[in-house]
């Protein structure tokens, strides 16, 4: 497959939009018959089509072929099955339970979808960062535009190549190109908004949402913490932690970023990320075909510079950061000694990179969490349950996962969101279908209320008063 990838013309984007709104408005997409098909047929493409989908990503960034398959088109097939199955409960209207005098008044909320939607994904999981905001938006019954990243050619020109194959087009399209073209999607109006990526272009897309009040979901990402209790066991937190460091080589939103462990723990859990390291890579990682490159060239040398600015002490040997230019393969690093002023804390790393923070105390590690924007994520290795208390009522992240990395992505049932700088919006399953979901509440009064409701009319009487008042004499406890 040529890497060429061909970028959607500018002037085409407003009218690809148009007949997406067109198709919408003609009903089609709310069939609960057409979105199962449509959903069972993105189950296909991720069924048929592994081959070439690992092919492109194995060009795009040496992606093991074990990574896309696991993290990606499994998760992607059982998701949009899931979701099918499950539809026809998800889309009844629901009855809330009201006060006995409100009964007749059919108090409903009807599943509505929110319209024509955009979807925009990032380059480092672009199969199941794509395929599952889209999984949602079927299951709404929208109408949506795909925009990958033009970071991934060959895997963005893939999708531009098998979405018609699979899907109907004259619902759901592929968007490619990079600023220019995004500019101009932007400029337009959408009925939501789903973006995966980085804070500062989450500023962006949110600004011109704005300017429509077009809703949105920002899966971002952020420093990821991990805090390791001196009481666990400090070879299973290595092995643990070493396996979510090195999926995609550390380019994902849930990567641990940074690790906050006791003093007195440091070399034993160094030891431990030694011997993982070994049983992962015995040969080293540089040219293992299990472990990934990095994107590009941008980010590679981004990668260097934190790593070479940074003043805290290299721990060297299996663990010293090896690297090859010209295939963008950068070994794991760990770099302990690392203070809150180091290169290595300044943004999120996004790579094989893990800096060490040693800590005298809980407390030390929470005040240092709490000092920093909230991540996507919280790690914690421990079984104390005063512990985990402390780290849920005291600090605050988009999720807190215990014991392990990267495997809470598993769970569907599960909300994935961020909060305040990792971003705002609920995903997976059920939450995707109400990301591209309104709640249209609704009543029907009946005639027979009539005599209930004249008190509200004018000229008002003190008996009105008393009756449509009387909330204001309930007591309120103390």
């Amino acid at each position: 497959m040529s890497s060429t990838l061909t970028y959607t013309p500018i002037e085409e984007i407003p009218k690809i939009r148009d007949d997406l709104r067109t198709t919408f408005n003609t009903g089609v997409t709310r069939s609960l018959e057409w979105r199962k098909r449509q959903l069972y047929q993105v189950a296909r493409l991720a069924q048929n089509e592994v081959e070439a989908i690992c092919d492109a990503m194995a060009r795009d960034f040496a992606k093991p072929r074990f990574e896309v398959i696991m993290a990606e088109l499994a998760a992607v097939v059982q998701r949009a099955l899931t979701s099918a199955e499950s539809l026809e409960e998800w889309i009844k209207p629901e009855h809330p339970d009201v006060p006995d005098f409100q009964k007749s008044w059919k108090p409903t909320i009807y599943k509505a979808p929110k319209g024509t939607v955009l979807i925009i994904s990032p380059w480092n999981y672009p199969v199941i960062l794509t395929l599952q905001p889209l999984i949602g938006a079927i299951s709404a019954g929208c109408c949506a535009i795909l925009k990958p990243s033009e970071a991934v050619p060959h895997f963005s020109k893939l999708l531009a190549e098998l979405l018609p194959k699979y899907l109907d087009t004259s619902a759901y399209r592929v968007i490619n190109g990079a600023v220019p073209e995004t500019t101009k999607i932007l400029e337009l109006q959408w009925d939501h908004i789903f973006y995966t990526g980085n804070g500062r272009v989450a500023r962006i897309v949110a600004s011109a949402a704005a300017k429509h009040l077009t809703p949105c979901s920002l899966e971002l990402g952020g420093k990821s913490p991990v805090v390791v209790d001196a009481t666990y066991d400090m070879e299973l937190a290595a092995k643990r932690i070493l396996w979510g460091k090195c999926n995609n080589a550390g380019q994902i939103c849930v990567s641990p970023d940074y690790i906050l462990v006791p003093r007195h723990k440091q070399d034993e859990l160094i030891k431990g990320f030694e011997k993982a390291y070994k049983a992962f890579f015995p040969e080293g990682a540089l040219d293992d075909a299990n472990y990934g490159s990095i994107v590009n060239d941008f980010h590679f040398q981004r990668l260097s510079a934190l790593l070479d600015r940074s003043r805290g002490e290299k721990v060297g040997g299996v663990f010293g950061g090896r690297r090859d230019p010209a295939r963008r393969r950068f070994e794991p690093a760990i770099v302990r000694g690392v203070d809150e002023n180091d290169s290595l804390l300044e943004e999120e790393i996004f790579g094989p990179i893990l800096p060490f923070i040693a800590v005298d105390s809980l407390d030390e590690a929470i005040d240092f969490i709490n000092a920093r924007p909230h991540s996507l994520v919280l790690y914690a290795f421990t079984e104390d349950p005063a512990v985990k208390e402390r780290l849920i009522n005291e600090t605050q992240s988009g999720g807190i996962a215990f014991n392990d990395t990267f495997q809470h992505l598993a769970v569907g049932e599960l909300p994935f969101s961020g909060v305040g700088e990792s971003g705002y919006g609920y995903q997976f399953l059920r939450y995707s279908f109400e990301a591209f979901t309104h709640m249209r509440s609704s009543v029907d009064i009946p005639r027979s209320e009539e005599r209930n409701l004249s008190l509200r009319y004018p000229p008002y009487k003190t008996e009105a008063y008393q009756m449509l008042g009387g909330a204001l004499n309930m007591p309120i406890p103390e």
